[in-house]
């Protein structure tokens, strides 16, 4: 192996030449050797070294005003070029050799080989899938990979994954599909704007949470949630949920800057599951999101055993019916009459002081016309 130090631009073309063959070959050392070499001309000539591929070809887009499209003829087609964007497509041998030779993008950063990535995306089953495409957040030929990369960023990704999964998941779910879903709520949270007054970096409080509950009262109540919420500096997304994830509603941190996003599936589509659920997941933002916490997925069917989920639901319940009220006017008993006087002393809605006592007397006959069935969907959110 025979191999000399590149002394001129004539050397250095030799070079890439013979690094493109050693790698068609698989001859690792040579490979190595060159590597190191043609990474110290080019430290030594070009005064931007980017430390990935990724961040190379997007400096010299930026300082070329090039947009994706223009990279087609180099990558390939659209989708194409989105998951090499994204970081879910490594280079080619021709890739590279194209954006070495037509854009000038130095060869070191572009064969620099990726990271290693500690997780593995799992895709979703196919119905799960087609769900996502007919909510119209995936695209039609948009892979996978590409599609959690979008929403999560290709860096972040695998380490927000890591956090989805908590107790109070159903045992059945279909991990990709709630990688999915949660990946579809950060695309439609990054498009809300969200004000930054000075109180944008303070915890919303439980006293905002009964504002948030008086809202019920109004016909228009769920659609009110997402400007209250908006004002409290968090984001609101309602998304149906995917085959395979058995969600009611989800607390996460928004990738791009760390704002709060509430995410409502609306699978019971009840009043007082939807104002129930909507309380319980701002409880987790006001006392439990946090820079090690940045995802909480809940399925309110299964027993929430963590101290998180028991305190979310405690504190969820109170919000809509101040504990005064409840202790005095809950019985086994209750009438239609006590249901009307109890919401209109709360302020809330009756459906959410229906499904409270049906909860806590195990009793779903009694009110089950009072519960608001129907009446969340129907209000287009």
């Amino acid at each position: 192996m025979n191999i000399a130090p590149i002394r001129s631009e004539a050397d250095y073309q030799k070079s890439l030449e013979r690094l493109e063959k050693a790698m068609l070959s698989r001859r690792s050392d040579e490979v190595e050797i060159l590597s190191v070499l043609i990474e110290k001309w080019e430290e030594a000539r070009f005064v931007v070294a980017a430390p990935s591929a990724i961040e190379a070809i997007k400096f010299r887009m930026e300082r070329g005003g090039l947009k994706p499209r223009d990279l087609e003829p180099y990558l390939g087609s659209r989708s194409r070029v989105s998951e090499v964007l994204n970081g879910a497509r490594p280079l080619s041998i021709e890739m590279i050799r194209a954006l070495n030779s037509h854009l000038g993008i130095p060869a070191a950063p572009l064969i620099k080989p990726p990271a290693p990535k500690r997780d593995r995306i799992q895709a979703p089953a196919k119905p799960a899938l087609s769900k996502l495409l007919s909510l119209g957040v995936m695209k039609a030929r948009e892979t996978f990979p590409a599609f959690i990369a979008r929403g999560f960023g290709a860096d972040a990704a695998t380490a927000l994954l890591r956090k989805t999964r908590t107790g109070r998941t159903n045992a059945k779910t279909d991990l990709g599909a709630l990688h999915g879903w949660c990946a579809a709520v950060q695309i439609l949270a990054a498009q809300q704007s969200i004000p930054q007054g000075p109180d944008r970096t303070k915890k919303p409080t439980i006293k905002q949470a009964r504002v948030l509950a008086k809202l019920s009262i109004h016909p228009d109540g769920p659609e009110r949630v997402r400007t209250a919420l908006a004002e409290m500096g968090i984001a609101f997304v309602v998304l149906d949920h995917l085959p395979g994830t058995y969600l009611d509603g989800a607390a996460m941190c928004r990738v791009s800057d760390g704002v709060p996003i509430i995410a409502i599936t609306r699978r019971h589509d009840r009043l007082d599951n939807f104002w129930f659920t909507l309380l319980h997941e701002f409880m987790h933002v006001a006392l439990h999101l946090n820079k090690d916490r940045t995802v909480i997925l809940d399925d309110l069917e299964v027993r929430g055993e963590e101290d998180i989920e028991y305190q979310a639901d405690r504190y969820a319940q109170e919000a809509l019916i101040p504990p005064e009220i409840w202790k005095r006017r809950n019985r086994d008993d209750f009438d239609l009459e006590d249901l009307e006087e109890t919401a209109g002393e709360a302020g809330v809605h009756p459906a959410i002081v229906a499904g409270r006592w049906q909860r806590e007397h195990n009793d779903y006959r009694r009110f089950a016309k009072n519960v608001g069935r129907g009446e969340v969907r129907s209000r287009a959110l």
